[in-house]
């Protein structure tokens, strides 16, 4: 009796180890991203590094995504596309280089004379920016997901000093975005070159000026070896937008959880990136003087002419398509109404 309650015992506890439930490891998802920039440019290069390991961190690496640098799947201009079309999972972007396709990307790239960057990252977030542009973005079959906030740009390197507005026609210069269409309307020669060419184009004297983005990151690029005239201030892009752009097919696919995880982690990289650049940039201005480049505003007259052509740009730009028009005119009633704060809170500074 006591062998078959043994038994009976033995049976009853293997049924119930069965019966219990057993953890269930969640199998990782591994995607691969392709930034248009060089890993290496300062600041925006490791950008998507720490926004992968930051979604790692909060998915318990159940999405690691394997990011690449510009030129590794496809040409730098050609990412947008290849996300779309599926070739590649993800992106890491400036917006505005996809405006041939999607023109309102050029103003949520940057808006010419437009808000700084608490303003802009205001309006993203809160004033209706986002939903803007996404409307832009689903028929190309993409989701838009902001990650970078640029501070402030310079105005740009130029072999020879601006006096006057005459001074810019027949200037061959790169600049993106839509300070190049009013770079073009006061007769500059205009044209849109890749991050990793543009100090070959200025050496080899292709181009005779060059934007390109804040000190820290112009600094990495070795322009103060060559120019000799650093303009401020960035009138083109006085805050700019970088992205991650995720396939369409591939983001549905997702749990909700580590769509979440994505979005709060590029709440946490425009957070970092922000105060990063912000401390770097006055270091950098140094740098850039003691290689013996004059450091200048561009005059007034110069300024009020760029502004004039730039309002002129984004009023043709808005004739021409709708959603550009629904974006202009949301970003400048949100940069009036919510700017006044910041009008009032303006301390005069001796």
């Amino acid at each position: 009796m006591r062998q078959l309650i043994l038994k009976a015992a033995a049976v009853a506890a293997l049924g119930f180890g069965l019966a219990a439930p057993q953890p269930v490891l969640a199998q990782a998802k591994s995607f691969d991203l392709q930034s248009v920039f060089g890993l290496q440019v300062p600041s925006i290069g490791p950008s998507p590094v720490k926004w992968a390991e930051r979604v790692a961190l909060m998915t318990n690496n159940e999405v690691k995504i394997k990011v690449h640098g510009a030129g590794e799947f496809v040409p730098p201009f050609e990412v947008f596309g290849a996300v779309s079309n599926g070739s590649i999972p993800m992106g890491f972007d400036w917006v505005g280089y996809w405006a041939g396709k999607i023109p309102v990307a050029n103003l949520v790239g940057s808006m010419p004379f437009g808000p700084n960057p608490e303003l802009f990252l205001g309006w993203m977030f809160q004033g209706g920016g986002l939903e803007i542009i996404q409307k832009a973005y689903d028929p190309h079959n993409v989701k838009i997901i902001p990650c970078h906030l640029v501070v402030p740009e310079a105005g740009g390197w130029f072999n020879k000093e601006i006096k006057t507005v005459a001074d810019l026609k027949g200037l061959n210069m790169r600049i993106a975005g839509l300070g190049a269409k009013a770079m073009a309307k006061l007769g500059a020669n205009v044209q849109l070159v890749p991050a990793g060419e543009i100090f070959v184009s200025l050496e080899r004297g292709r181009i005779e000026a060059a934007e390109f983005s804040a000190p820290q990151l112009d600094l990495g690029l070795g322009l103060q070896k060559i120019a000799k005239h650093y303009y401020f201030p960035g009138w083109h892009q006085p805050a700019s937008w970088d992205t991650i752009i995720v396939n369409m097919n591939v983001w549905k696919s997702l749990p909700e959880k580590h769509q979440k995880a994505m979005v709060e982690a590029c709440y946490a990289n425009i957070t970092f990136n922000t105060f990063d650049q912000i401390n770097a940039q006055i270091d950098a201005i140094e740098k850039i003087e003691a290689a013996g480049v004059k450091i200048q505003r561009f005059p007034d007259a110069v300024l009020a002419a760029l502004h004039k052509a730039s309002t002129e740009v984004m009023e043709e730009e808005a004739q021409k398509d709708a959603l550009f028009a629904e974006a202009y005119k949301s970003l400048s009633a949100y940069t009036k109404r919510v700017g006044r704060w910041n009008d009032l809170q303006a301390i005069p500074r001796n």
